[in-house]
């Protein structure tokens, strides 16, 4: 569908692709990786013509439609939501003033027998077909339901589009481009301004779409789910794997390890050939063979290799000092923004140790909440901060805190004391500073460059409750492995607010759920508490119709019936039972299998065995996830059974 051939761009005298190929098919779903800088946002550029190539060309057919998101984007405020997304229905608008006119022109005529009137009936039909075959006429439905799968309250649909954010403006942008239904999605960090539901549905929407979708991402668990083919930048080529991004990590694991040995056999065989040159180059019967090695050495094409972006960098925050058992506590707190209430009597304890997780909508109140806890909104109601508390707080505007006159080594060096110190350029090479970077004022970085920093300043003061607010929004996947590394070796308290579930997976271990002004506590890491939110989901779709239902008139029957039901609730509860059973004893089989293989590993005399059978890892890792399953299955079949036995023992 789309093409690109023998495609070569430079800047400043660096390759960013140099004489690249490959086809874009109908149905692929392709996430784009590598480096910052790589060249990612580049390609998507040059397939929409914003970016002329040096060599090469890419090829989009005239009858192929492109939807292209950018990170940034230029937005005129002048339209209400729902005017703004209804622009996506270029077409339909169109049609719908033709059609206007057209009726308004037949209507004034009354020469019916006339070629001219007929003419016009003809036209209208014309139109009127075309405007339905689009889709005009379900055109509302389809902007409401995208506006709230997005994350828009329909109370939001008639705001001004100034009224929102840059955030808000840019989930309008991609509204519009879904309405469009272009063959192929080319997007640009779409979830950096998503909560956690409005990616759940976006990852639905783009795996389930039609035509292709080119993606660049560094949120792992968005790519997983959405992609099937992955295409890496790296030195001006692409290498292009038909597969996920987390099956992609293995396999250019793979790669990279032959590509390690054939530099290694490539630099032996230089050294060698030089050597002999060297050794032989005055020797007069060996002329001959001299030249011979000359022109050898002259035509190797020297193998290059992406300098490693996935060194493990032990990178600790300072030992936090010991604080009270009670880090934070609130009682009854409420704020209002004037006549907006974003949260009502909010009650919640904190202890020493504990980590947690603020999720829901935007809008939902969790930077409030934050803010309120470091001190920095008034509110009503009372907090308290615990004995010894050193709060550390990361807001999503802390870049602007920083020195803009300092330089980046200086404005870490000023903080960074003991054994840290000598792993200042590490921490800020991990951070994506390296070089001359380093010698950058403040003032001259972009926004994302200034909050890469704050974090990496964040990591050398000795705080022993971090409040984070978005961390991982502008960092790439090597920064964000660093910093939960970090954190995960971290001995405090930990609040963090994110949408950005492989981030929280392992890091949290209690989720608070905003929504309504209110918070809700959930036990738990992040996908144990989106499996008990898509079941409490459907719970409820089953509860409401009951409510609806109209009260029926006395049923002279209702003692056969009693005795009915009674035997079907019995039917029912022995059935789940059995269900119960069966469930435990794979549960049983399965916990066995995991602890025997766990022996294998731990057991030196086994490794050899390991070794030698490739597929051990792959079971093993298969066999705790079919675990993880059946627990799930048994919870939720046992919530069941619960609440048929209540029915059964409750009075009448």
């Amino acid at each position: 569908m789309i093409s690109v051939d023998q495609l070569s761009i430079s800047f400043n005298g660096k390759d960013i692709f140099k004489n690249v190929s490959f086809l874009v098919n109908e149905r692929d779903k392709v996430g784009l990786v590598g480096k910052n800088g790589a060249g990612k946002t580049t390609l998507l550029k040059t397939f929409v013509g914003l970016q002329k190539p040096d060599g090469g060309e890419v090829v989009v057919p005239s009858d192929v439609t492109l939807g292209y998101l950018p990170q940034e984007l230029i937005v005129k405020d002048t339209r209400t939501v729902f005017e703004e997304v209804s622009m996506a229905f270029g077409e339909i608008n169109k049609l719908e003033k033709d059609l206007k006119k057209l009726t308004d022109e037949i209507a004034e005529r009354t020469d019916y027998d006339s070629k001219e009137y007929l003419r016009l009936i003809e036209k209208l039909t014309e139109k009127n077909d075309r405007y339905h075959m689009l889709g005009g006429g379900n055109r509302e439905a389809g902007i409401e339901q995208t506006l709230t799968g997005l994350g828009f309250d329909r109370k939001d649909f008639h705001r001004p589009t100034r009224e929102f954010s840059g955030g808000w403006r840019m989930r309008i942008e991609l509204a519009k481009i879904i309405l469009r239904s272009p063959d192929v999605f080319l997007l640009d960090e779409p979830t950096n301004h998503l909560d956690i539901e409005s990616i759940q549905w976006l990852e639905d929407f783009l795996k389930n779409y039609s035509g292709a979708v080119l993606l660049i991402s560094h949120d792992r668990a968005f790519l997983d789910n959405v992609t099937n083919r992955t295409i890496e930048i790296s030195l001006g080529k692409i290498y292009d794997y038909k597969v996920s991004y987390s099956q992609f990590v293995e396999l250019r694991k793979e790669r990279r390890e032959q590509q390690l040995s054939a530099w290694r056999n490539q630099q032996k065989t230089i050294e060698d050939t030089k050597e002999f040159i060297e050794r032989f180059r005055y020797k007069a019967t060996k002329a001959v063979q001299v030249q011979s090695r000359i022109r050898q050495l002259e035509k190797i094409e020297p193998i290059e290799i992406e300098e490693e972006d996935t060194a493990s960098l032990n990178i600790r925050f300072p030992d936090a000092p010991r604080s009270g058992t009670v880090v934070f506590e609130a009682a009854d707190i409420t704020k209002n923004y004037g006549s907006l209430q974003v949260l009502n009597n909010i009650n919640m304890v904190v202890e020493r140790g504990e980590r947690i997780a603020f999720v829901g909508r935007n809008g939902e109140g969790k930077s409030t909440l934050l803010k309120i806890i470091v001190g920095e909104l008034d509110y009503t109601g009372t907090r308290k901060t615990g004995h010894n508390v050193n709060l550390g707080y990361f807001a999503q505007n802390q870049d602007e805190l920083l020195d803009g006159e300092k330089t980046v080594l200086k404005t870490i060096d000023d903080i960074a004391v003991g054994d840290i110190r000598p792993k200042i350029r590490d921490i800020l090479g991990a951070f994506l500073f390296s070089g001359e970077d380093v010698d950058k004022k403040v003032k001259v970085l972009s926004g994302g460059e200034r909050s890469r920093l704050a974090i990496a300043r964040l990591l050398l003061e000795p705080y022993n409750l971090l409040v984070l607010d978005e961390p991982t929004n502008h960092l790439d996947m090597r920064s964000k492995d660093v910093l939960k590394q970090a954190l995960l070796k971290y001995n405090g308290t930990l609040i963090v607010v994110s949408h950005d579930r492989e981030f929280l997976d392992g890091l949290v271990t209690k989720i608070y759920e905003f929504r309504d002004r209110k918070i809700a506590e959930h036990l738990g890491g992040i996908y144990d508490f989106l499996k008990k939110k898509k079941i409490s989901s459907l719970r409820e779709l089953e509860v409401k119709p009951s409510q609806d239902k109209p009260t029926r008139p006395p049923d002279n029957n209702a003692g056969k019936t009693d005795y009915a039901d009674k035997k079907n609730l019995e039917r029912e509860i022995r059935k789940l039972t059995n269900q119960v059973n069966s469930v435990e004893n794979k549960i049983s089989e399965m916990e066995q299998q995991i602890a025997e293989k766990e022996r294998m590993i731990s057991d030196p005399a086994s490794n050899q065995g390991i070794i030698n059978n490739p597929d051990f890892f792959r079971e093993y890792e298969n066999l705790k996830s079919k675990l993880t399953d059946e627990m799930w299955k048994w919870e939720k079949v046992h919530m069941e059974l619960e609440s048929l036995v209540k029915k059964r023992t409750k009075p009448e």
